[in-house]
């Protein structure tokens, strides 16, 4: 379940069809772009690292703020493929 304070970052979509697991990448991707600090404490505390690096990673094209990835680029370590990775402006 989808608590209510992460709704406003994932507000195009039906929070309540979205699936923990299948929609991870999306979820991910809108809360490290847009959220507040609860709004990752809760992402922390309900993914892996490991899926929060694939999302980082394996972007999804076009969706991520380029100071966004970049900042959790650094805190994680990791470096985007280049190849799949689209920033919007």
């Amino acid at each position: 379940m989808i608590p209510k304070f992460v709704q406003p970052f994932l507000w195009s979509y039906d929070i309540d069809a979205l699936d923990l697991r299948k929609d991870k990448k999306r979820i991910i991707t809108n809360i490290l772009n847009l959220g507040t600090s609860e709004a990752t404490d809760w992402l922390f505390n309900t993914y892996s690292k490991k899926d929060i690096k694939d999302c980082l990673i394996n972007p999804l094209p076009g969706e991520w703020n380029k100071k966004s990835i970049t900042f959790w680029s650094f805190l994680f370590d990791i470096n985007p493929k280049k190849s799949t990775t689209r920033f919007l402006k």
